[in-house]
């Protein structure tokens, strides 16, 4: 099998364009209703409704497997995105705004699903088991680089246009065109940067065998072993983080007589798209290199209790409301830093349950049950923070990230799986 030898000049690039079309669909989606008016039930159940293409592209990501090539499948949905993306931006001063930005984001959320369902597998195809672990790190970076860009630097954008025409409505309109043209800058770099090499895989002895049907795809990811409990752990894992991430925007933006933070628009970007980026850069290339090293069985728990625990932080700035943002700051480096670091392992897991035949379709299957484990409880998130008020909301946040916890100190899986090689 050729493998390719210059992943650099691709991997980063290529999970960038998965991550950003996500960010602003499921996470500034957030920030964009929430400052056009739109009330936080409001925004937890139909946002988190955005989650269902994850969800369910298990039942399509077979096709993407059986016909055409990876590359040709991730091209042509993110030339789709970027044009869904322009159309919100011209929806948004329409009076009936939400539900047709809405329909629009559900068709970008379907491309990006599908999008992300083909770079997964090209990665898998383009790389061999030993790179695919210390790239594990770069690639949970740069698409955690992307959801921060949309959250900082597409924020910041959307804050300074706020300022500048004191019309949030034109400000927010204004800036999903630029990030149109942004994705369709991506996608482009894309064409020229990644390699043809599917088509040369696929003329290899090995891969020779006939094609399997899409029943039997799907049927033989449900005879893996602990299937039952490794789909508890997937759904349970992210149960905290699910709410955390839905009502966190609205926490740092309410003022301070609701419970908020009574930050900016402009504040936030600023401060994920600064020493949180810095943060989570040097999280994330730790997790690959201290897996790549040891195997994920060394670190798995300190990576999960890494990721969950700056939750702790959320629950002070919610007591005690410091004035000085330098709380803020802190708390998100440590938030950002921890998922970095963490979530790594979580991939990687995601990664072993995948291995053997059908490895694209199989890695799908497992990621629409994560996206499922985020979308039912971030519907509810919005009802559950109304009731309880955030102090409150984000000790139970916390609490719901023990199940997951509890669940991956029985699963089984080979300790050094993801350990680099030794020459």
């Amino acid at each position: 099998m050729k493998i390719d030898s210059k992943p650099w000049f691709w991997i980063p690039v290529l999970n960038f364009a998965s991550g950003l079309p996500y960010a602003i669909i499921i996470s500034v989606s957030v920030i964009m209703y929430k400052n056009l008016g739109i009330s936080n039930e409001d925004i937890g159940i139909y946002t988190s409704l955005l989650y269902l293409p994850w969800v369910i592209k298990p039942l399509w990501s077979p096709f993407i497997d059986l016909y055409s090539t990876k590359r040709k499948w991730f091209l042509a949905m993110q030339l789709l995105i970027s044009i869904a993306f322009l159309i919100v931006g011209l929806t948004i001063p329409m009076s009936n705004f939400f539900v047709l930005s809405l329909a629009v984001f559900w068709v970008a959320a379907f491309a990006s699903a599908s999008n992300d369902v083909a770079s997964d597998g090209f990665y898998m195809l383009a790389l061999a088991k030993e790179q695919q672990s210390f790239f594990l790190g770069i690639r949970s970076t740069f698409y955690r680089l992307s959801l921060l860009t949309g959250n900082g630097l597409i924020v910041i954008i959307a804050g300074f246009l706020e300022e500048k025409y004191g019309d949030k409505t034109k400000a927010w309109s204004y800036t999903m065109v630029i990030v149109a043209f942004i994705m369709a800058a991506i996608t482009i770099y894309n064409y020229f940067s990644t390699p043809r090499i599917e088509t040369k895989i696929l003329e290899e002895p090995t891969e020779s065998k006939p094609k399997i049907s899409f029943g039997e795809v799907f049927v033989s990811f449900f005879q893996k072993k602990q299937i039952g409990l490794v789909l508890s752990f997937i759904l349970l894992f992210r149960l905290g983080e699910s709410q955390l991430l839905k009502m966190l925007t609205p926490f740092l933006l309410d003022e301070k007589s609701l419970g908020g933070m009574g930050l900016t628009t402009e504040d936030i970007g600023l401060i994920y798209g600064t020493f949180g980026v810095s943060a989570l850069v040097v999280g994330g290339i730790l997790g690959g290199i201290a897996i790549s090293k040891d195997g994920l069985g060394k670190w798995m728990l300190p990576m999960i209790l890494t990721m969950h625990l700056p939750i702790i932080g959320f629950i002070l700035l919610s007591h005690f409301h410091p004035a000085s943002i330098f709380y803020v700051y802190a708390t998100v480096i440590c938030e950002q830093f921890g998922y970095g670091f963490g979530f790594a392992a979580f991939m990687m897991f995601l990664i072993y349950v995948a291995d053997g035949e059908s490895k694209t379709s199989h890695y799908s299957i497992a990621t629409g049950f994560m996206a499922l484990g985020m979308m039912l409880p971030g519907m509810l998130s919005g009802y559950i923070q109304e009731y309880l008020g955030y102090a409150s909301f984000f000790i139970w946040v916390l609490c719901a990230t023990v199940p997951g916890l509890i669940l991956s100190r029985f699963l089984i899986f080979p300790k050094d799986f993801g350990k680099k090689s030794e020459a």
